[in-house]
């Protein structure tokens, strides 16, 4: 049967990549192929011939160490001309087929996986987009939006604590169209899963509403096909458990943990091939009939694309409007409309920057009409709520606000996929000292050059009460060590000003905005410069520069009354605002020789963070106020106090670099 030989191509073809890099997992794809490719010829919708039409069904690989899989099902259905010998380049430089998928690097793949869970947190935030968009755009018969989101995941996914996250989550909002297929094949790399993972998954799924369907012969594709049949007629987003073998086909190591995650070998690849009853010996080769399958197959994705771009001419005849708006969706140029120097001339009163980031975000969401995001039960607090918008819910799926719960890690990923989905622009907030629990999925979005926006809020020892496990201090140098990602700390309206708008134009890169519980001085001389990263604010007052001085956030007030002290001792200091480090990096060598020449050694830093990102600023010969210690709990005054952050701690530590 042709069906049984094209399964076996993908275990065959899988097996193939992974023994000729001499890495990798071969254990899942073994298990795996039957689901994989029922889903991928007989229930997914999608074209391989226009991999981002937009109505596509979604496939996330979570367990993403079973690349191998996925890239042998793009090769056969003919994803962008992936080769045989891009199979056989599998995990080698610069190679189409990295050790785990990789978004916008090879043709076909969703997103980025291979942290467990992390797939199910995306995939949770395509189902979401989905209906979001379905409810602004179709309307009538015509279903712009309507497909499924579908994410493969092992035993590990579901022991990552991410996976209650994102589901609980996926259940209380009804995401019907969310199917998770689970490969439970009870083996992990340690042995048995019954080592430390013996719940009953499928009552943990329905206790947070999910239809659960099991398939006890993972082999079956007749029994896949009718689970996912009845997925998609259940009003509840779906579980369906599949029993499959690791490594199946393999005597000798189907079934045990060592087929996980090493290559079969010689031996074991031949046995393999008699196994499965696969006539050539000749790695990588498979007949033409089979290939022939594969290509009529796709046939039926570009064929389902094309009645659905009939009914698109129609849909954009009859309701032209929308069809505008869609396209401005996915051309996200909503920002160009502003003109930078009226938007930043207004300057309220003193105000912490996360109310003057509440401004903003209302004052932008009207023009970025495609703005959706929310918080982790903190909006009051963080401000992140846009005023006069609905709450996305299972019955008010066009909402632009998101209660994502108590869940930062689920939280971000889910954004994650929002963005992966295109058309939508997205924020997710929380106080900054949680980041740490967004962190892994942050580093993903880097990773994906997804362009989100993070709003932190309570940024400092300025959070005061509440004490150490809620003042961030190692948390900002932890986020600018993290390649492509923008964090701005800004200072006052101004600056929170220009990093709303570098966040919202950004093409490729996250953003994270760090701002003050506690009021700041809103008459600085803080500017459009800001855009640049770093600038000075406040020019020497004669040709020679005896210090620098440079702070970002609530911190570049206090040295800016510095200066006015020292200079009335005939100090010559220049103020420098570093509201974001990683954008003044990127700047010309000419740019930053410009605001900090190499010729000023004196030069002192002040943040309420760790002393670790301005040794580059200050060099051998300047120094830090920063906090290289835990905070406590008192009112933020009398910390700052405690920890140095006075303008008479800054006059004493100069006068002591200049004598």
């Amino acid at each position: 049967m042709i069906e049984n030989q094209a399964v076996n191509a993908l275990r065959i073809l899988s097996a193939d990549s992974v023994e000729k890099a001499k890495s990798g997992h071969p254990g899942l794809p073994l298990g795996a192929a039957p689901m994989a490719y029922e889903l991928w010829a007989n229930q997914m919708k999608h074209n391989p011939q226009n991999p981002n039409w937009i109505n596509r069904d979604r496939f996330i690989l979570s367990a993403g160490h079973g690349s191998a899989l996925l890239y042998s099902l793009l090769h056969l259905f003919g994803y962008g001309n992936l080769s045989v010998d891009d199979l056989k380049a599998f995990r080698q430089l610069n190679s189409k087929t990295p050790g785990h998928p990789e978004y916008g690097h090879t043709i076909g793949v969703e997103a980025t996986t291979g942290p467990l869970g992390a797939g199910l947190g995306m995939a949770v935030g395509l189902a979401i987009a989905e209906t979001h968009m379905a409810a602004k755009f179709n309307k009538g018969n015509y279903n712009i939006f309507d497909h499924y989101t579908y994410a493969l995941c092992g035993d590990g996914c579901l022991m990552e604590g991410i996976s209650s996250e994102v589901l609980s989550l996926a259940g209380t909002l009804d995401l019907s169209k969310l199917i998770v297929l689970y490969d439970s094949n009870s083996i992990t790399i340690e042995g048995s899963t019954d080592l430390a993972f013996t719940e009953d998954v499928s009552k943990r799924m329905e206790a947070f509403g999910f239809q659960v369907l099991t398939v006890s012969d993972g082999t079956s594709l007749e029994e896949i096909g009718k689970a996912i049949d009845s997925a998609k007629k259940d009003k509840r987003p779906s579980f369906i458990k599949i029993t499959t073998t690791i490594g199946y086909g393999v005597p000798g190591k189907a079934g045990h943990q060592s087929v996980h995650g090493e290559p079969l070998g010689e031996k074991n690849i031949k046995l393999l091939r008699e196994t499965l009853k696969w006539q050539s010996e000749t790695p990588f080769e498979v007949p033409s009939e089979i290939y022939d399958h594969y290509k009529s197959l796709a046939k039926k994705g570009a064929n389902l694309e094309k009645e659905w771009l009939t009914m698109f001419e129609e849909y954009k005849a009859e309701h032209s409007s929308l069809a505008k708006t869609l396209d401005a969706y996915y051309k996200n140029d909503f920002m160009g409309s502003i003109n930078l120097d009226d938007y930043l001339s207004e300057r309220g009163s003193d105000n912490a920057t996360r109310i003057h980031s509440n401004k903003e975000l209302n004052y932008i969401k009207d023009i970025q009409v495609n703005l959706i995001g929310g918080s982790a039960d903190l909006a009051p607090s963080n401000k992140s709520e846009m005023n006069n918008e609905s709450y996305y819910s299972k019955d008010t799926r066009v909402g632009r606000n998101i209660h994502f719960g108590v869940r930062e890690l689920g939280m971000t990923a889910i954004t994650n996929g929002i963005a992966l989905y295109g058309g939508l622009k997205c924020y997710a907030a929380t106080f900054c000292v949680f980041v740490d629990y967004m962190k892994p999925m942050l580093r993903l979005a880097a990773l994906m050059k997804l362009p989100t926006i993070s709003i932190l809020t309570h940024d400092s020892i300025g959070v005061g009460e509440d004490g150490p496990t809620h003042e961030p201090i190692e948390q900002t140098a932890m986020l600018r060590a993290t390649p492509n990602i923008n964090v701005f700390r800004p200072a006052d309206e101004t600056e929170t000003k220009v990093a709303w708008y570098s966040a919202v134009t950004s093409k490729e890169t996250p953003t994270c905005i760090l701002l003050s519980r506690q009021v700041l001085n809103n008459s600085l001389n803080t500017g459009k410069e800001a855009l640049k990263g770093g600038y000075i604010i406040e020019k020497e007052h004669n040709s020679n520069i005896d210090i620098i001085l440079m702070a970002s956030g609530s911190e570049l007030s206090l040295i800016v009354d510095a200066k006015k002290v020292l200079e009335k001792e005939n100090i010559s200091v220049r103020v420098v605002s570093m509201p974001c480090l990683d954008i003044f990096e990127s700047q010309s060598s000419e740019y930053k020789e410009s605001v900090l020449p190499r010729a000023v050694k004196n030069r002192l830093a002040v943040e309420a963070g760790v002393s670790m990102p301005w040794g580059k600023y200050v060099g051998i010969d300047g120094d830090f106020i920063t906090m290289d210690e835990f905070g406590a709990s008192a009112p933020y005054k009398e910390l700052f106090d405690k920890y140095g952050f006075t303008v008479e701690n800054v006059v004493s530590k100069v006068k002591a670099m200049l004598s």
